[in-house]
């Protein structure tokens, strides 16, 4: 029951926006792991935005057409005893009236031979396709009867429409409680990545190191982690997406830990830093970290207002090519390295994406051919890196890497908070300089 009046607030915008159009919005369903066994439930983000309501299968529907207090309805799981004993409390619908600000409530069987009704009247109809099997075929029949009396009563909904780019425009500017919870997620997660470098040393396994982080986002009061934990040493840093977290620490290679935590209210940090396993970077391992971090420094001064995320990308790129080519591992000028792509052996991913409910947040980059500016509210990543490997062929005419440059993967990535002035880094707790990573 978080905050209602908070939620009650984004509903009302999303009617304004929804104009005449009738919304359907579905929540999570459980899904099963293994045989009978389910993961834990997490609920969808869109329909967590607008009701605050975590309990699977419910359904949510936004009618503008329809008079006062009759315009936000709940399908919900009634109240069943022998369902709670084996899989926990459930408000029913009278629960959801009470404490959820519906306008109506109704048990989730009812939601087929009510839908033709509450949809009457509806100039089109706003509903995902292909997320939600369950749903879409009482959605599809419904819209199929109205549009069978049309030709009698003159009046169906015409359209089926996704309501994606109206509830996650709404969504991609965050409000001023959602970046408290944001800020919140980023300090418990920032606690737990320097836990783990106090007690990172050679010898100990990735998954020991995971271990302390998770532990400790859940001793902070967070769900536990946003997504599944990156702790790659060594040449491990160099897959992009590693989560086996099994092999062990090896003494003059880097740590590469990419964890962030979720909170009850499903809002994330992400937050990614690279150290040396021993305490002291060795050469290479300091020029390379050395140039990721002004890489990183650069691209965060363009979050700002009026700027965009391609403008932020091609600032990190355009230091880690210079950083590069002062090194020998590439040649060539900056602009026709970056041109031509280059440097993708090195670097093969975005300097980063919006955060939020989701850790990849919704909201577009680009409208067309034109990148989507900067607002105030919004929150991005930036985590520019180096991956030094044999993974991708070197293209032609550039450097072969020479040994010592190897199996060196750094990345480092903090949370951006775009304001009306500079941007607010909201992971800076989480130390990142060259002395603040050695020991």
């Amino acid at each position: 029951m978080k905050n209602q009046q908070i939620f009650k607030e984004r509903r009302e915008r999303f009617l304004v926006e929804l104009g005449e159009t009738a919304a359907i919005i579905p929540a999570a369903n459980m899904v099963s792991h293994h045989a009978d066994c389910e993961y834990p439930f997490r609920q969808n983000s869109d329909f967590w935005y607008l009701t605050g309501f975590d309990e699977p299968e419910a359904v949510a529907l936004f009618l503008p057409h329809r008079p006062k207090g009759e315009q936000y309805v709940l399908f919900v799981l009634p109240k069943e005893p022998s369902a709670e004993i084996w899989n926990g409390f459930r408000w029913g619908t009278e629960g959801v009236l009470k404490h959820f600000n519906a306008d109506l409530a109704f048990p989730l069987d009812e939601l087929s031979k009510r839908l033709v009704d509450y949809l009457y009247g509806a100039e089109d109809i706003a509903f995902r396709i292909g997320k939600h099997s369950k749903i879409e075929p009482l959605v599809l029949k419904a819209w199929s009867d109205l549009l069978e009396r049309s030709p009698r009563d003159g009046f169906s909904p015409q359209r089926l429409t996704p309501p994606c780019p109206l509830l996650h425009q709404l969504r991609l500017k965050k409000e001023p409680w959602e970046i408290q919870r944001m800020k919140e997620a980023a300090r418990i997660s920032s606690n737990a990545h320097e836990l783990a470098r106090q007690i990172t040393r050679p010898g100990i396994s990735e998954r020991e190191v995971q271990a302390v982080i998770e532990q400790s986002f859940l001793e902070q009061g967070a769900r536990g982690p946003a997504y599944g934990s990156i702790v790659a040493g060594g040449e491990n840093a160099c897959i992009l997406h590693y989560t086996a977290n099994n092999a062990f620490l090896k003494d003059r290679e880097l740590l590469l830990i990419d964890a962030g935590c979720s909170l009850d209210d499903y809002y994330n940090a992400d937050i990614t830093r690279t150290f040396p396993i021993n305490g002291r970077f060795n050469h290479e391992q300091k020029a390379l970290y050395e140039i990721v971090l002004a890489a990183q420094t650069a691209a965060i001064q363009l979050a700002l207002p009026g700027r965009n995320t391609e403008e932020v990308h091609l600032k990190a790129v355009s230091v880690l090519v210079e950083g590069l080519i002062d090194l020998g591992l590439l040649k060539g000028s900056i602009d026709s390295l970056i041109e031509r792509g280059l440097y993708r052996h090195f670097y093969m991913h975005r300097t980063g994406h919006w955060l939020g409910l989701d850790v990849h947040d919704v909201g577009a980059y680009r409208l067309g051919e034109y990148p989507v500016p900067l607002e105030p509210g919004m929150v991005l990543t930036v985590e520019p890196g180096l991956y030094i490997s044999d993974l991708l062929s070197v293209p032609e005419g550039q450097p072969s890497i020479e040994e010592h440059w190897k199996n060196i993967g750094i990345r480092i990535e903090d949370d951006v908070l775009v304001t009306k002035d500079e941007p607010e880094v909201i992971t800076l707790n989480a130390l990142k300089s060259v002395n603040e990573m050695e020991r």
